[in-house]
């Protein structure tokens, strides 16, 4: 699979982002996490490699009205790209079924241990670290305060993530560690919640 990983990894990086979060760089560390699970859970990796290379390969800026159709776009482009290349095809519709699962705003369900994977790597990218810090990309990208002054960590109101970046925590990060599908990935998202939490309280020292 060496030289499919190269092909996959040159066309991504020849690619231009709709928003630095979503760049080369996330998908490469997805990609990382899905082999690393895929080994301890036994998964294919002739259908996760693929899926996870191509899983934002149309890439949708977080405001756009197409954002909940980004995943769906992918599987399908990701199809033309597989026949482009000669890329075996009989496990196509597992590969497309596994990058349309994986977005949190398509919300659909994962039917095979492939496209738990492919998810699992992705939401792990979310959080912990690095989701901090995407979510403080995305947040700045979009023109939003950091915090409602008034109650910043939506103690007393719905939280509104368009409009103030920390919103997001409660918007969705803080919510993804109950919904991984693989014991791997479980382990790993609960390290990385912890750090959210905490990061949460030294954010709530450092400002109220």
């Amino acid at each position: 699979m060496q030289k499919w990983t190269k092909i996959f990894s040159d066309y991504i990086h020849s690619l231009e982002s709709a928003d630095a979060a979503h760049d080369a760089a996330h998908v490469q560390r997805v990609a990382v996490n899905a082999v690393k699970f895929a080994h301890i859970e036994k998964a294919d990796l002739e259908i996760i490699l693929p899926a996870v290379w191509l899983h934002d390969c149309v890439t949708v800026a977080k405001n756009s009205n197409l954002r909940s159709k980004a995943s769906q776009l992918s599987a399908d482009k990701a199809e033309e790209l597989l026949n482009d290349w000669g890329y075996p095809n009989h496990n196509m519709q597992a590969i497309k079924h596994a990058i349309a699962a994986h977005s949190y705003s398509a919300n659909i369900t994962p039917q095979t241990l492939e496209a738990k994977i492919v998810q699992d790597a992705d939401r792990i990218d979310s959080i912990g670290a690095i989701g901090v810090a995407r979510m403080m990309m995305v947040g700045g990208k979009m023109d939003c305060t950091l915090y409602h002054e008034e109650d910043p960590f939506c103690n007393n109101r719905d939280p509104q993530d368009r409009k103030w970046t920390v919103d997001h925590f409660y918007s969705k990060l803080l919510k993804l560690n109950s919904g991984f599908n693989t014991q791997s990935a479980k382990q790993e998202a609960q390290r990385r919640h912890d750090y959210m939490l905490n990061f949460i309280k030294q954010l709530e020292s450092e400002i109220v």
